[in-house]
């Protein structure tokens, strides 16, 4: 027979992932309700700091806790813990709580957003990865298109992480450290997962990979508003976002709505970057507008946030030593014209 007190005392002593302490310490468990029937138990519970991929690892903890103890389903919902509880466990804590995950770190997060694919987003993602390490800063890259993972293949990257303990250690490229679903396929398998395993391995992105100090995180999200995007706007609400569009009208037009999707969920849009502007002749000098003209702007405007470059079509010089079919040098002059966008993205993050 499952009663409310069986119920407290199987999740009583799992601890709060933010403050260390039992959610007993915490008097984090709020509300319990049990219906016999059909053995369901619904909760509700107080941690330190919700909408987190440590609020993630706990509901799987509480879930599993309590099927094993024969509950059938299991409905949760969190809320914050009271200030007061919050500054009573910090004091404790010496303050040492923070720092202890990626998520409670200084780093700042960058998402590469589009509406549609097929615009060069991914491109975007790794260049201006590689453009921000070229200018002294410590940066990551999660390859977050899990079913059209590219990152590694773009950047050249051929060896897989190295787990040191329970810890993933990533690759490091071009002074980038890389993450990708692409690591734990064989023989560039096709992903055949529905939502909620997507999100677990997103949250395995965050919580177990050993990514260091880093400055600034880039999340290259799969094209349009679907659950991989929805699942990092739940994890990381203070995520920084650009948004990646063609020059043509249309694509400007349904780009919009990732940029809306990323403002009704309080994420910041700090730019716009318009990718294939034009193809210019390496004979003539002549630049021929193939998508079209405007969308950079139009969405610029639409979306109230700087443009902050257009990258024309042209294909990288490939340096056989250090082979990345993706990534353009420094002297070239999308190398140059990154360079230049990163900088202004540093200028509107101070």
């Amino acid at each position: 027979m499952l009663t409310e007190e069986k119920i407290r005392s199987l999740v009583q002593e799992l601890k709060d992932p933010f403050l260390n302490k039992s959610l007993k310490e915490t008097e984090g468990i709020l509300e319990i309700k049990v219906k016999d029937e059909k053995k369901h138990v619904s909760l509700k519970v107080a941690i330190a700091k919700t909408g987190t991929s440590e609020q993630l690892q706990l509901q799987g903890k509480i879930v599993e806790t309590l099927k094993r103890s024969g509950v059938e389903s299991v409905g949760l919902r969190f809320s914050d813990l009271p200030e007061e509880t919050l500054e009573k466990f910090r004091g404790q804590l010496g303050g040492q709580e923070k720092g202890t995950s990626l998520l409670n770190s200084d780093t700042t997060f960058i998402a590469i957003a589009s509406g549609k694919g097929g615009v060069g987003k991914s491109t975007v993602s790794v260049n201006l990865a590689v453009a921000l390490a070229r200018l002294g800063k410590k940066v990551g890259i999660i390859d977050a298109d899990i079913y059209g993972f590219s990152v590694p293949d773009m950047m050249g990257i051929a060896n897989r992480p190295q787990v040191r303990g329970e810890k993933i250690i990533p690759v490091d490229r071009f002074g980038v450290k890389v993450i990708s679903m692409a690591f734990f396929v064989e023989d560039n398998s096709p992903v055949i997962w529905r939502g909620p395993m997507l999100g677990k391995m997103l949250n395995s992105f965050f919580s177990e990979v050993e990514w260091g100090d880093l400055d600034y995180l880039l999340l290259d999200l799969p094209p349009g508003t679907g659950d991989v995007a929805l699942d990092l706007h739940t994890m990381l609400p203070t995520c920084k976002e650009i948004i990646v569009t063609t020059p043509h009208p249309t694509a400007a037009f349904v780009a919009a709505r990732a940029g809306a999707m990323a403002l009704k969920t309080d994420h910041e849009i700090i730019g716009i970057v318009e990718n294939m502007s034009y193809f210019e002749s390496k004979v003539t000098g002549e630049k021929e507008y193939v998508f079209g003209k405007g969308g950079g702007e139009k969405l610029a405007e639409e979306l109230k946030a700087p443009l902050l470059g257009k990258l024309p079509l042209e294909q990288p010089d490939w340096n056989k030593e250090e082979f990345a079919p993706s990534v353009y040098e420094e002297n070239e002059r999308l190398g140059k014209i990154y360079l230049e966008i990163a900088d202004k993205l540093l200028a509107e993050l101070r």
